[in-house]
């Protein structure tokens, strides 16, 4: 596996609360954080970073660089979420390769798996009932 792993929402929650060390970083589109809702973090201390993995003109060209600009250092653990866990996958394994040793997926993502009539309320965060809020816009 070209990156650290893959963790569930729930022990991405717990991880989040215990390790100091550990950030959250949703790699979804600007248009999907307002329309949809953001993870919340455990705390003002830990804020959830935003760094779109692509864009609507295809992959972001400077993905790493707003990795390090909005402060995720490369000795924390680095938990990426996106809609449903593939954009995660990839933005743990550059980052893995850019010298983020501990990244992960947070499996199902944000949003989770398509049911039966085409919705997405299988899984994910927003379907374990995680804390969310609404996306602020730029912080960082």
């Amino acid at each position: 596996m070209p990156y650290a792993g893959d963790v569930t929402p729930h022990d991405a929650w717990d991880q989040l609360t215990i390790d100091p060390r550990t950030v959250l970083v949703d790699v979804r589109t600007v248009e999907e954080w307002l329309e949809i809702g953001v993870p919340d973090s455990p705390s003002d201390d830990k804020p959830v970073h935003f760094v779109e993995w692509a864009t609507n003109d295809g992959p972001n060209p400077r993905f790493l660089a707003q990795l390090e600009a909005a402060g995720v250092a490369k000795d924390a653990t680095v938990l990426f979420i996106c809609r449903s866990g593939g954009r995660s996958i990839a933005a743990a394994e550059a980052a893995t390769a850019a010298g983020w040793a501990s990244s992960y997926n947070v499996l199902q993502g944000f949003e989770g798996d398509f049911d039966a009539l085409g919705g997405r309320s299988v899984n994910g965060w927003l379907n374990a009932g995680l804390p969310t809020t609404t996306y602020a816009g730029p912080a960082e």
